[in-house]
């Protein structure tokens, strides 16, 4: 009687050996001669599967070493909201597989642990920074207190059935622990469409898998890699379709202000420094390469270099002008004693208002501790405003504030959102009103930058509901293969 085949994992592939008869299969398969024997890519081990029981192919699977779950729940009694429910829903039909895009504060985490509840097996969590790695493990170990939950990184090397790992240590243990659990899910999702940390996904058999973020898209258009790695956009919902139910009401509030004479002089001079080489160099910075372009051509030649000091000269003016530090003053005077949170573009900044108000600060030198004791002291009230560059942008749990100030900020919708979401949570009020404020130096490319990340990028215009996705968007690792009908460990779920 010939031998029935046997799957193994093997750092990140698989290894099916004897070859079982049929064709389908080797549709994932590369002959490895080193070790004489086909070999597939981790990532297609649910469609390798589906296509073996389609045609009636028994194996042995020895590869899979998740395991199904008993959870008791403690904090999953509160109902969750409409949005949650329809994600959660579109994930399902999905075959537990896609990415769900949510505003900052509008409860992703909440909806992961419902995602966990409903598929009780050996759970993966990828978050990008190790506060974000604790904050997780806060949460996940109070919703389901009767399952050992461990970290990966920042010191800690566990093996737990949950198992919470920042993108850095994930990726540098794929290899060990890609046949380990049956669940992905991958916090802030824009991360992982990267050389380093796409391994996770890749040499990963899970065959359930979330994506979270509040903005997929990247500037690089590698996000197109999540519909491979992860599976595509199921589920989204704007701050704005979220205001006033699981979101605060809110508005945003542009101050357009106008450089002094001076100000106004030195700026023109610097930007017509740059322009001047820019036609010289024949270099557009409208085009696709045209930043690039710049920098390269400023490090060959003094006129370069004078040309990216004047630019840089022409962005400190409009970003940091006198006017926006007097309205600066006026905004505190008016919401105090509101909590508030100060956004600028540079440290510089951020230093010279805190030392001129007397304002906490918080940026990526801060040290942990501090770091730390400045946001319980803003929970608690005692610091009533803080300021900060991009720190606060992602991966730091923010105590609520109503009111926010753009000082200056980057042309990313995705900085814009992740802000926006910092005053966002309703808190323990059902009627707050959050207002953001965006300060706007006027006749400076600060106008432009506005409108950028402000504007939908174009694959959320494109965008449209699951029902409506035709076939042709649908992507598999290879050719679209029919539903097995017979039972799988992924298909027994409701």
């Amino acid at each position: 009687m010939a031998r029935l085949p046997r799957l193994k994992f093997d750092r990140g592939t698989l290894i099916l050996h004897p070859p079982p008869r049929g064709r389908s299969w080797l549709d994932f398969a590369t002959w490895d001669d080193r070790i004489e024997k086909f070999r597939i890519p981790a990532i297609y081990y649910r469609p390798l599967m589906e296509a073996l029981q389609e045609d009636d192919k028994k194996i042995i699977d020895e590869a899979k070493e998740f395991y199904n779950l008993e959870l008791s729940n403690s904090s999953l009694s509160y109902e969750p909201y409409l949005h949650q429910k329809e994600a959660l829903q579109a994930w399902k039909q999905q075959k537990r597989q896609g990415v769900v895009v949510l505003p900052t504060a509008a409860g992703k985490t909440y909806l992961a642990q419902l995602a966990i509840q409903c598929t009780p097996r050996t759970t993966l969590i990828v978050v990008p920074t190790l506060d974000l790695m604790h904050q997780w493990y806060a949460q996940i170990e109070a919703a389901f207190p009767n399952i050992e939950v461990g970290l990966l990184g920042g010191g800690s090397r566990d093996r737990t059935p949950i198992l919470i790992a920042t993108y850095h240590s994930a990726a540098i243990h794929a290899e060990k622990i890609g046949s380990k659990y049956a669940l992905l899910i991958f916090d802030e999702c824009h991360h992982l469409p990267t050389d380093f940390f796409k391994v996770i996904a890749e040499y990963a058999i899970a065959p359930y898998r979330l994506g979270l973020t509040a903005t997929p898209e990247r500037s690089d258009g590698t996000h197109k890699f999540l519909d491979t790695l992860i599976g595509r956009v199921i589920y989204r919902k704007s701050a704005e379709e979220l205001s006033g139910s699981a979101l605060a009401s809110h508005k945003v509030v542009q101050i357009r202000v106008k450089l002094s004479k001076q100000e106004k002089t030195k700026y023109d001079s610097a930007i017509e420094t740059r322009n001047r080489f820019l036609r010289q160099s024949n270099i557009s910075l409208g085009s696709l390469d045209g930043w690039q372009l710049f920098v390269k051509a400023s490090a060959r030649s003094l006129q370069g270099r004078k040309a990216m000091l004047a630019h840089r000269e022409a962005k400190e003016i409009a970003l940091g002008t006198d006017a926006k530090m007097r309205i600066l003053i006026d905004l505190i005077t008016q919401h105090d004693p509101e909590r508030m949170l100060i956004f600028t573009n540079d440290n510089a900044t951020v230093y010279r208002i805190s030392q001129q108000f007397l304002i906490p600060a918080i940026t990526y030198q801060t040290p942990v501790k501090e770091r730390h004791d400045i946001l319980t002291r803003f929970k608690a009230g005692d610091y009533k405003t803080l300021v900060a560059s991009h720190v606060l942008n992602e991966g730091v749990d923010v105590p609520d504030a109503r009111i926010a100030i753009i000082l200056s900020g980057t042309g990313s919708s995705r900085e814009y959102i992740q802000r926006l979401g910092r005053v966002l949570r309703k808190g323990n009020t059902t009627n707050k009103q959050a207002i953001l404020y965006e300060l706007v130096t006027q006749e400076t490319s600060e106008e432009r930058t506005s409108e950028r990340r402000k504007g939908k990028p174009e694959s959320e215009q494109s965008y449209r509901q699951l029902s409506l996705v035709p076939d042709k968007y649908e992507t598999k690792p290879k050719p679209k293969l029919k539903a097995a009908e017979k039972d799988t460990d992924w298909q027994e779920l409701d």
